[in-house]
């Protein structure tokens, strides 16, 4: 067996993989109010009479287009795979797939359900990323511990660079909410007296840590002046709850190439100065707010979503 044949199993085994929704693509806002007001009959015969009839990019359109790109740079990173999860069937999905061509979308593997639930798909193709418009499947992936995020409808961000950019909400989202849980309960003296008390101690884990790392180690394979993807942890932490963070991260081996502790401050003007593509957090308040700004993503997961998870 050659050395490049291994080295390329060994990328295609580590790959990143991203599952999402058509609806998250492609703008099919016009398409699902129709469904919705006059049903499933009349929204087949809408998309096969326009199945030739070019999409409009929907609100990850431009984050999928990034992740693709990686492919290209570089042989010795993780390959990027994007899977289509849809609730379209195989004949309305027609469509979608059309466009996927127009776009020259390096998309191949899709799971169309018929309108049943998409999450089950989600873990069997090995997806560590999971986006989508629909509540339900989201938090279902969540719970089967797939990172996952609501899509929250906006304008289609315009490209601020070619390099990727994602940033994160910290507790409940890349940690566990368990210090928000006690900010909550037990107010916010309590909980710095708990950040300064367990400083040195790695917080757990929440569910993008896994997405999170593998976006490291592509990173990692490039100069940090040079790298294609850059990340930022924007939380409402401030000091001196900001060192447990740190060494968290540190304690992990993950880097974080920006980390701004706002301090309670609206996180919008930020994410547009960072010019992320997306941004997630389990806050519905912090997500609508940056919505205004960048593509963001709800996390249902946590004590800031009781009931939802």
């Amino acid at each position: 067996m050659s050395d490049s044949f291994e080295s390329r199993t060994d990328r295609e085994e580590r790959r990143l993989v991203v599952a999402i929704s058509s609806r998250a693509l492609f703008d099919l806002a016009e398409s699902h109010a129709l469904f919705e007001q006059a049903g499933l009959d009349a929204y087949r015969a809408y998309q096969i009479a326009r199945e030739n009839e070019p999409l409009m990019p929907g609100i990850a359109f431009p984050l999928v287009e990034k992740l693709l790109r990686l492919n290209r740079l570089s042989d010795r990173t993780p390959r990027v795979e994007i899977i289509l999860l849809s609730r379209n069937s195989a004949d309305t999905g027609l469509r979608i797939f059309n466009a996927i061509e127009r776009y020259g979308l390096e998309i191949v593997r899709a799971a169309f359900t018929n309108g049943a639930p998409t999450w089950p798909y989600v873990q069997p193709f090995g997806a560590q990323l999971f986006l989508s418009a629909n509540h339900d499947d989201v938090a279902r992936a969540l719970r089967a511990g797939v990172a996952a995020a609501t899509i929250l409808p906006s304008k289609v961000p315009q490209m601020q660079s070619d390099q990727l950019r994602i940033a994160f909400d910290g507790d409940a989202v890349v940690f566990s909410d368990e210090s928000e849980r006690i900010s909550r309960e037990q107010g916010i003296g309590a909980f710095h007296e708990h950040e300064q008390r367990r400083a040195d101690d790695a917080m757990p884990p929440g569910p993008f840590r896994g997405f999170l790392e593998r976006l490291h180690e592509i990173q990692s394979a490039f100069p940090p002046d040079r790298s294609p993807i850059r990340t930022a942890l924007v939380t409402a932490r401030s000091a001196p709850a900001h060192k447990r963070v740190i060494l968290t991260l540190r304690e992990w081996g993950v880097r974080v190439d920006e980390a701004l502790f706002l301090g309670g401050r609206d996180k919008g003007p930020f994410l547009a100065a960072f010019g992320a593509d997306i941004f997630f957090d389990d806050s519905e308040h912090n997500v609508e707010s940056a919505a205004a700004h960048v593509a963001s993503g709800h996390v249902p997961h946590g004590v800031a979503n009781p009931g939802r998870e």
